[in-house]
């Protein structure tokens, strides 16, 4: 009687909670389908950022760079330079978010992007329905909040009876032939169980990214030790001023980084420009599969600060985990392949909630025919 009584209150929750959250989840799956290639549509649409490879020796330093930058375009300031390895261009991130692609090899400026593009926009409505941070992300995060439940009390729905042939066809396999209203319930049905350990993968990373106690439980479950104030905002380092010029100290940090920090694609850099003489300055190495180093420099030494990542061979598991989190979340991790396996799922999260709606609208007007005998008597 107990279980009865669970089992309507389960069904009764992954219904309501399925309608009234179903067309934000139809929006971050779909929006996350689509960001799922966004680097190799880009590199469709961008063939002429491509550079033929030369030598990494060849490769002009920042300082190089910069010059040229300045002499072409005057009066913007240049934050930041990614060296994308020897068959791109270098992006150069200027004020008002323009960047600037320059050859790295002749300090040839090739493009320049001077708004943001279609996938951040994506991006936006993906994380904060385009409502800002402060009220987007809230509403995107509990959302998922709620598929993840859905995502478990489908997984008892779904969940046999009697493990006997007829149920387990019906669990496992599409009924194709069979009227729309059957095809469309197996839709949900079935490919919600096939996706459900990767859609459940999403949701948890995009959990950890949204909530910070969700991110610190993550971390407690797979083994890491929290400390209070070891995340959030670092508050600003007092730190020896440097002497040198900007573009110097950028060099010096540029061979550093990639002739003795760098562990995998050495050319594959991201430089900072000094914006004060007594700041950390940034840099980021060791980009691979959805994984970032940060480096941050002292600037009077050039040596590393405490406040610098640890390549991930070198972290421990829970900080490896929480480390590829972003990763995890889309489908980086083994390449093309779980790239390909993610778009499938992001598809079929998108569809749940219009299945599931449909299913539901079907019982409904099954059951208004039921209660109405003047209907019936049509029929």
């Amino acid at each position: 009687m107990m279980k009865s009584k669970l089992s309507k209150i389960n069904a009764w929750l992954h219904l309501w909670l399925g309608i009234g959250s179903g067309i934000i989840v139809f929006i971050i799956s779909i929006t996350g389908c689509i960001l799922v290639f966004e680097h190799e549509v880009k590199d469709l649409m961008n063939a002429n950022l491509n550079v033929v490879a030369q030598h990494e020796d060849k490769l002009l330093p920042p300082s190089v760079i910069h010059q040229a930058v300045t002499k072409a375009i005057p009066g913007k300031e240049i934050h930041s330079m990614w060296y994308h390895g020897l068959e791109k261009t270098i992006a150069v991130s200027m004020n008002s978010d323009s960047t600037v692609f320059v050859n790295p090899y002749t300090a040839e400026i090739v493009a320049f992007k001077d708004h943001e593009d279609f996938f951040h926009e994506v991006d936006e409505l993906h994380r904060n329905l385009m409502l800002g941070r402060k009220i987007g992300k809230p509403i995107v995060g509990w959302s998922t909040f709620i598929f993840f439940f859905l995502l478990i009390s489908g997984l008892i729905l779904w969940w046999p009876k009697r493990w006997n042939k007829s149920n387990r066809h019906k669990s496992f396999k599409i009924k194709w032939k069979a009227k729309f209203k059957r095809v469309n319930y197996d839709l949900h049905n079935v490919l919600g169980f096939y996706t459900l350990l990767i859609a459940l993968l999403m949701a948890i990373t995009g959990l950890v990214m949204s909530f910070s106690w969700f991110s610190r439980t993550v971390y407690w479950a797979t083994g890491g030790e929290y400390k209070e104030g070891g995340r959030g905002r670092q508050p600003k380092m007092v730190v020896a001023p440097s002497t040198d010029p900007a573009l110097v100290i950028a060099d010096n940090i540029w061979y550093k980084v990639r002739n003795e920090i760098a562990k995998h694609n050495k050319n594959d850099v991201i430089v900072s420009i000094p914006e004060a003489p007594d700041e950390l300055i940034y840099a980021c190495t060791d980009m691979f599969s959805g994984f970032w180093r940060d480096l941050y420099f002292e600037p009077a030494t050039l040596e590393l600060s405490a406040r610098s990542g640890k390549s991930l061979e070198d972290l421990s598991f829970p900080d490896q985990v929480r480390k590829l989190n972003y990763s995890l979340h889309v489908g980086a991790s083994l390449g093309l392949t779980s790239k390909i396996i993610y778009f499938i799922c992001s598809l079929v999260c998108a569809s749940l909630p219009i299945t599931g709606f449909y299913i539901w609208w079907g019982k409904k007007k099954k059951t208004k025919k039921k209660n109405n005998p003047s209907i019936q008597a049509v029929i």
